[in-house]
């Protein structure tokens, strides 16, 4: 009997509670339905982390609590990367908690990036720099990342 599929959520925006964690949470829920839909079991749960609240553990000599959110995040199958759009790419937040991940990290999952944006012109940012990122850390990336300029996830999203 195989395990149910387990979609995890790494979220780098600074601000707690944000649109862009409301989006990847979305995005999560889309991504398990359609894995459902393609009759793969999975999980009810998986990890989720939010950057914001290891903020100040980032650059804290000597903390374990990045490598530990990476590392609860190392047992889903699918992972979800969101991040508000910063001067035309993700935020360094998110780059500064991944700058932490073992080489290799993401081997063998799929990783899904999201880029939340204010306007249309950063579109692309999503193909052009977070993808590339996960695909660094060996994530396999199919079809093309997902990006979104509402406030409302489900009404305006490109994936």
């Amino acid at each position: 009997m195989t395990q149910p599929l387990v979609v995890g959520t790494l979220v780098g925006n600074p601000r707690p509670a944000s649109r862009t964690l409301n989006a990847a949470l979305a995005l999560r829920e889309a991504v398990g339905q359609a894995l459902r839909v393609r009759g793969e079991e999975v999980a009810p749960t998986g990890p989720l982390v939010d950057a914001a609240d290891l903020a100040v553990e980032v650059f804290t000599p000597g903390s374990t609590a990045v490598r530990e959110a990476l590392e609860n995040l190392s047992a889903a199958d699918v992972l979800v990367v969101a991040s508000p759009t910063y001067k035309a790419t993700y935020t360094g937040l998110l780059k500064a908690v991944l700058d932490q991940a073992p080489g290799g990290w993401l081997r063998g999952k799929t990783a899904v990036p999201l880029l939340v944006a204010a306007a249309d012109k950063h579109a692309l940012a999503v193909e052009v720099h977070l993808k590339p990122l996960l695909g660094e850390l060996g994530a396999q990336v199919p079809g093309r990342g997902c990006s979104s300029t509402s406030r409302s996830w489900r009404r305006t999203r490109r994936c």
